[in-house]
């Protein structure tokens, strides 16, 4: 098979395999929870894997592709499309025993299919949109091995550079011996290097061209046919021009292609000769040779990229750099750039999609099934991609100009849109709407509120409740809320529409009893207060939302819900109408602060995590009192019966509550679970309840602050600060308390979610690497990015958390630089738009001065009255003011200042220094970071090049650096639920050391991902990433690296090349090359992982630590100690100041540094290196434990080479003759043992630590162990045997068991490169 068939992600069998012979499907029902873990029991789906043949149109032999039963026959000429000897075929119909196939049957569906069936490959008739397809799909063949469409981000193509890091695909690769390499890392990888070059972000540029076949295909000026040719068959006409420059006109008719007789100037469409060919390929290749010798070529280098490089991605990823690209005439390209301005699909019957036709519907498709929700949630997603993608394409037209408004006669800024059946508005403030509440920054904010509200709502799948499909893309400094839209609704006034809320912040409220019930649901889940207002009217309503959420029934008779932006309560800390509520501690703390808008919302995981603090809190004040309450019983009981039966066994309740509490009053059992809590309740109500135990209930709901006196309620009334709301009753002890709750829940944030951050941090459980995965942990722990200024405060205390300092008030300058340039570019002409942004780079992260503007002073010269001094455009949304040239005045020391000011504005910090230089310097940041955040926050693609930003004398960055703006998108995440069910069931498995059902399990996950999200998605990729993990440590390397390859290749291209969890991947992904004996590809890939963590942070950094042990080790096997030396001596300086002096890290690292020093035979520091490991290890675990008896071992064997080489340089000295050097007892260690350590510093133990069989192993892996024998086939002479012998590792100075840090054998969440588990054992 070809590379094409091999690995493609929508070849059939990619699904997973079954038992069944006869392609049925089945589900059975497993129980992972059977374990002791308490899971639910898992539906477990198997389908059915066979062979069926092939025969193509041309092919004497036909070839065997295996297929599922679950497949389409879709995806089979989806495989044959893509396979190297069948992809210039796209018009051809599929038969068995002479029945044509349906593309849209399942394999399991079709009489007669079975392993073996021969299915013919007919070639059909071609018509006008089956030529059309032709074309561009010869065209997207053409230009399949270039990064063009990636670089411009253009068909959901996107960058991947792995196999350009390791030099070819590394599973092809042959084992390279370490004494024949060239190990040199590049000069900027070498610790302590100041130089950041941008350059190698993009490696391997000369070998993304592809190989030239045409210089032109295009569609001709004579298309379409006239009316006479159409008669006899002709569909269109296309010209080529061949690389030998001749010139062809070609007819595309129901046969195929044929030659005809016009030119540029005549119109001749009689065929040259009678030969038509089927493709325009096989046309193409007869009439140039050097098509046909460049078309080879490029087949050939097609099939040796990954089937993951070559498929589209689920949503655009964008690069932030580009090298410079040829602009090549694409006639397809032209097409489909004016063809979106009618907005319709044209593969889609009917043209015009419905959007919110087909959210609904997908949304009611049955579920009860695993087969329904599997089909169901495929539906989703896909719908879900192509609005977003159709939302950002019709946003990027609004801006640009492309869209006719519906009310062109209003304001520029009040303007809205209709493209493609979705609505467009802007992020200003129409109608002051949101005057009393901020504005602009009101409105600009809403939209980002509202999108966490439909999430909310969206998650809660509840049926009978609808919302809208609602994208947020932030483009050329404007925000654009793309909506789908509700049947009926532009036929009336919304006032007219709402039947639920109020459309004027709770002044008048409306209701509707089929509404209340169905909201009555959704408010218990998403823990919202029934609570009851006053409308205009004075009639009494009760709400089960927030006033401003909205009730719609469209005409398609759906409940729809919007206007989400209050789901989740007020955040009181910045809201100044709480002064008077907040605590004497919070006031002190400078609460409530200013901000720029009223609009200022909790997150949905700070209320998770407070109900389940709460809780915990409440069933503990509970368990406490009721086991005071049986001990008085107890001891009343003693006294009346004997001693004998007071010593009965204890009930589910005791033993519960005895776990919960201690016997002391106030103390605390840190592993409290909320499973464990809910055990303890539930076995309360089973027991006979009792006045007392009402009373302890009673008590411990007061204690936490509970709504009901008879049960723990804590729900959250979002309006309580609503300033046009007329509560009831709002003098009562209900609305106080509810007031009260609010108020607590933001205290929480301030005094208990922020600490535990710093907490998390502290303990090394929580790495950041950048602002996108702070603002990822950030939010996990519910704070809110408004509270960076608190965080940097908090970290700031702790000199080990210099680096997460550093990047908190990074995120905050970057920030601050996209609310400033946002504002800037509202002033721009279209004409000057690079010019204004290389300006505000250099007025940003420039070191000259004064930076000069780059525009032709007549264009400022210019000068346009118009009234009010504006220029209405009734297109687009861009306003041109020829007076307002007000961006050419910013200067570096104007925008600083403003800088400055937004931080203390937005975050309440102060920064230090007079420009950016010397808050560099100060805050210890990186311009490259710096860039790096900005470019990405707003969508802005440089050239690549190097950018010496530290220049005083010349300005950096010119209008030719800015190539592209791209949109930023904000939406939803669809979850397959059945196949998160599976992972996180797995994961419980594997943690509790059930490798072979844990194995099953997220095996059966990463079927069920792949079945739902298709062939890419960021949780497939952590899914591979387990499954290498897993491979690994039951020592299979070969399927470790097979997963591991996928895994970096997918993270590459969903969430980018530099993206955090893309580091993490290279280094993982190394670390299973060494060990499958690829030294030179292990340490390309340590070098870039270290690369692409420089551009992020600088090298004080907890994971550079990690990574130069991984290459200094890597180094050592390779046989270059100075080079190893100085990456593990860096090693051990950063694990020094990160970790303590005192520490197993620390331990570990001066024990490589002193081993490394030992091979070099510099004895003496290599003993005084040795003596610190043993004085820590003595400190930490003891004199009697193995690892410090293992150190003193090794110190008595350095102290013995060193005395003895002491002994004969002192005889050189004293002159005495035929002194010989016998050689030293230096062994280097083996790469096994070099293994060893490299898991120990990573976190990994192997399978030999966990209590399997033999069998048992290789049932769960189901493959042979040819590839245990990979280290020692390069080891070379030493026998497997000797591995395990404490001498020989002794003599080389390495521990027989290297200190391991607590072993993480998985990471299942997706930011591996933040949550890491792996601490001082």
């Amino acid at each position: 098979m070809t590379a094409g068939e091999k690995d493609s992600p929508t070849e059939p069998g990619m699904n997973g395999s079954g038992d069944g012979e006869d392609g049925s499907t089945a589900a059975t029902e497993k129980k992972p929870g059977a374990g002791g873990d308490g899971n639910p029991p898992v539906v477990m789906f198997e389908d059915a894997s066979f062979c069926i043949k092939i025969q193509a149109p041309g092919q004497q032999q036909p070839f065997e592709l295996p297929v599922t039963s679950l497949e389409l026959v879709q995806e089979i000429n989806q495989v044959l499309m893509d396979r190297e000897d069948t992809c210039h075929r796209t018009c051809f119909s599929l038969q068995l025993e002479g029945n044509t196939l349906d593309n849209f049957s399942e394999l399991k569906s079709i009489e007669g299919l079975k392993d073996g069936a021969l299915i013919k490959v007919v070639e059909e008739p071609y018509t006008i949109r089956e030529a059309k397809c032709h074309v561009r799909h010869v065209r997207d063949l053409l230009k399949s091995v270039d990064y063009a469409d990636a670089y411009n981000g253009q068909e959901g193509m996107s960058l991947s550079f792995v196999n350009l890091v390791t030099a070819g695909d590394i599973l092809e690769n042959k084992k390279g011996k370490p004494d024949s390499l060239d190990c040199t890392p590049p000069d900027f990888i070498m610790p302590g290097s100041k130089e950041r070059p941008l350059l190698p972000l993009n490696p391997g540029l000369q070998e993304l061209k592809a190989p030239k076949c045409l210089k032109v295909l295009t569609l001709t000026g004579w298309n379409p046919p006239p009316g006479n040719r159409k008669l006899h068959g002709d569909l269109l006409y296309i010209y080529v021009v061949t690389l030998e420059d001749k010139k062809y006109h070609i007819t595309a008719c129901p046969l195929g292609f044929y030659i005809n007789h016009s030119t540029d100037e005549e119109f001749n469409p009689r065929p040259v000769n009678n030969k038509i060919y089927h493709s325009l390929i096989d046309l193409l290749n007869q009439i140039s040779p050097a098509f046909k010798r460049n078309f080879a070529i490029l087949l050939k280098k097609r099939a040796f990229k990954h089937p993951f490089e070559r498929v589209m991605g689920p949503y655009q990823v964008y690069s932030w750099v580009t090298p410079p690209m040829e602009h090549l005439v694409d006639s397809i390209r032209g097409e489909d750039a004016f063809a979106t301005r009618l907005g319709y699909e044209e593969h889609i019957p009917g043209q015009t999609r419905d959007w919110n036709e087909e959210i609904q519907t997908t949304r009611e498709l049955p579920r009860k099934t695993l087969p329904e929700r599997l089909m169901r949630e495929r539906a989703i997603f896909k719908v879900h991609g192509d609005f977003v993608g159709a939302a950002t394409r019709g946003a990027m037209a609004v801006i640009d100009g492309n869209v006719m408004a519906i009310n062109p006669g209003d304001d520029t800024k009040m303007q809205m849109f209709i493209w493609n059946n979705i609505f467009f508005s802007l992020g200003f403030d129409v109608k002051d709407h949101y005057k009393e509440f901020g504005g602009d920054a009101a409105a600009y904010a809403a939209p980002a509120c509202d999108l966490q509200g439909v999430k909310a709502y969206t998650n809660l799948d509840q049926e009978g409740l609808y919302t809208l499909g609602t994208v947020l893309v932030d483009y050329r400094g404007y925000r654009v809320t793309a909506q789908s839209i509700i049947p009926g609704i532009l036929e009336r006034e919304q006032d007219q529409s709402v039947v639920y809320g109020s459309v004027d912040f709770g002044k008048t409220v409306v209701t509707d009893d089929k509404y209340r019930d169905l909201l009555k649901k959704s408010s218990s889940n998403l823990k919202i207060k029934p609570h009851k207002v006053v409308n205009n009217k004075d009639e009494v309503i009760e709400l089960f939302s927030s006033v401003d959420c909205k009730g719609i029934i469209g005409n398609d008779k759906r409940y729809y819900v919007l206007d989400l932006l209050r789901t989740y309560p007020p955040d009181t800390n910045y809201l100044p109408a709480s002064a008077d509520d907040l605590s004497p501690q919070m006031k002190e703390k400078g609460y409530p602060k200013q901000y720029k808008h009223k609009l200022t919302t909790l997150r949905q995981e700070l209320i998770e995590a407070y109900i389940e603090t709460k809780y915990i809190e409440f069933v503990r004040k509970a368990a406490y009192e009721f086991q005071q309450l049986r001990l008085k019983q107890a001891q009343a009981e003693d006294k009346e019966k004997g001693e004998e039966e007071s010593k009965e066994k204890k009930d589910e309740l005791e033993v519960r509550m005895d776990k919960l509490v201690s016997n002391k009053e106030g103390e605390k059992n840190a592993d409290i679970s909320t499973d464990d809590a809910k055990g303890f309740m539930k076995a309360l109500g089973e027991s006979e309840i009792e006045e007392s135990t009402r009373e302890i209930v009673k008590a411990a709901a007061r204690s936490v602050g509970s709504l009901s006196d008879t049960e723990f309620d804590i729900s959250f009334n979002p309006d309580v600060y609503q300033p046009f709301v007329t509560h009831f009753e709002k003098e009562g002890e209900e609305f106080k308390a509810e007031k009260q709750l609010v108020v607590d829940v933001a205290e929480f944030l301030v005094f208990h979610q922020v600490p535990v951050f710093v907490r998390d941090c502290l303990n090394h459980s929580l790495t950041p690497v950048d602002g996108i995965t702070l603002t990822e942990a950030l939010h996990n722990r519910g704070i809110n990015m408004r509270y960076l200024g608190r965080v940097a405060e908090q970290v700031q205390q702790h000199p080990q958390l210099s680096f997460v300092h550093s990047i908190t008030v990074a995120e905050m300058i970057s920030r601050a630089a996209k609310h400033l340039y946002q504002k800037y570019m509202h002033n721009v002409e279209h004409m000057s738009l690079s010019q204004a942004i290389s300006h505000f780079l250099n007025c940003y992260l420039g070191s000259h001065p004064s930076p000069h503007t780059q525009v032709m002073s007549e264009e400022f010269q210019r000068k346009k009255k118009s009234k009010g001094g504006k220029v209405k455009n009734k297109a687009g949304v861009l306003v041109y003011n020829h007076d307002n040239s007000e961006w050419i005045s910013e200067t570096p020391k104007t925008l600083w200042k403003k800088i400055v000011e937004d931080v203390q504005n937005h975050y309440d910090f102060k920064l230090e220094g007079d420009n950016m230089d010397t808050a560099v310097e100060t805050y210890h940041m990186q311009k490259i970071s710096l860039l790096r955040a900005f470019c990405k926050k707003l969508g802005i693609q440089l050239m690549l090049r190097e950018y010496y930003m530290d220049l005083r004398h010349k300005q950096c960055f010119y209008e030719e650096d800015i190539v592209n703006t791209f949109p930023v998108t904000k939406h939803i995440h669809h979850k397959a639920t059945d196949a998160y069910q599976f992972f996180t069931s797995g994961q419980n498995k594997i943690q509790q050391g059930l490798l072979r059902e844990g194995y099953e399990l997220i095996g059966e996950a990463l079927n069920l991902l792949t079945n739902v999200y298709g062939a890419l998605h960021p949780e497939i990729a952590a899914c591979m990433r387990l499954l290498a993990r897993l491979n690994y440590i039951m020592g299979d390397y070969g399927e470790a690296l097979n997963f591991q390859q996928k895994a970096v290749i997918m993270t590459e291209r969903v969430l980018g090349v530099d993206h955090p969890n893309t580091i993490t991947e290279y280094a993982h992904f190394a670390l299973y090359c060494f060990a499958g004996g690829q030294i030179p590809s292990a340490l390309q890939l340590m070098y870039r992982a270290r690369y692409l963590s420089l551009l992020c942070h600088d090298e004080d950094h907890p994971n550079m630590a990690l990574y130069d042990s991984n290459i200094g080790l890597i180094l050592h096997a390779a046989g270059q100690y100075e080079l190893s030396l100085s990456f593990l001596e860096n090693a051990l300086k950063l694990n020094t100041r990160f970790y303590g002096t005192q520490s197993l890290k620390v331990a570990m690292g001066y024990h490589l540094v002193a081993r490394t020093h030992s091979c070099i035979g510099d004895f003496r520091t290599a003993l005084q290196n040795e003596k610190e490991a043993y004085t820590i290890y003595k400190s930490l675990l003891g004199e009697k434990h193995d690892r410090t008896q293992e150190s003193s071992e090794c110190l008595r064997h350095l102290t013995e080479q060193a005395v003895e080489f002491q002994r004969r340089i002192n005889d050189i000295y004293k002159g005495e003759k035929n002194v010989s050097f016998p050689p030293l007892q230096i062994q280097v260690p083996s790469l096994v043992n070099i293994l060893q350590i490299l898991n120990a510093i990573n976190g990994i133990e192997l399978i030999q630590w966990v209590q399997l069989s033999k069998e048992d192993v290789e049932k769960l892996r189901g493959v042979d162990t040819n590839n245990r024998a990979t280290i020692e086939e390069i080891d070379g002479d030493q026998p497997s045997e000797t591995k395990s012998k404490p001498s020989d590792d002794l003599k080389s100075g390495v521990p027989t068991s290297a200190p391991t840090e607590q072993p993480v054998l998985v990471n299942g969440s997706a930011p591996s490169h933040t949550e890491n588990n792996a601490v001082d054992s």
